[in-house]
């Protein structure tokens, strides 16, 4: 484990790999999502237009075959409501092909 620890190639070409998937996907959602380039990590977090996640991504499977998680499976309901509800979460784990692929049939789900 100490030379997988000391080991930062993969770890610099893999940010590198998901600062290029976030750069060619947000520009093709930002039109129909409220989305941006995250701080941090590998998942677009887009605020939904009539905040109705769920039924959005199944929606959004149905017609598209693609699979976003819906925000409010992600945290708990509190008196103050569900802070993820009304977004869905977009993993950018794929190559980049199928994640432009995948933003272009989000977005012209949404037109």
């Amino acid at each position: 484990s100490t030379a997988a620890w000391r080991d930062e190639v993969h770890v610099r070409e893999n940010r590198a790999q998901y600062r290029e998937k976030f750069s060619a996907v947000v520009p093709i959602l930002s039109p129909v999502l409220r989305v941006s380039l995250p701080d941090a990590g590998f998942y677009l977090w887009a605020r939904l237009p009539d905040g109705d996640d769920a039924g959005f991504a199944k929606a959004l499977l149905a017609h598209t075959n693609v699979t976003v998680l819906p925000g409010q499976y992600l945290a708990r309901t509190t008196q103050h409501g569900n802070p993820g509800a009304g977004f869905v979460r977009i993993a950018l784990v794929a190559p980049i092909e199928d994640c432009v692929e995948a933003a272009q049939r989000i977005a012209n789900y949404l037109k």
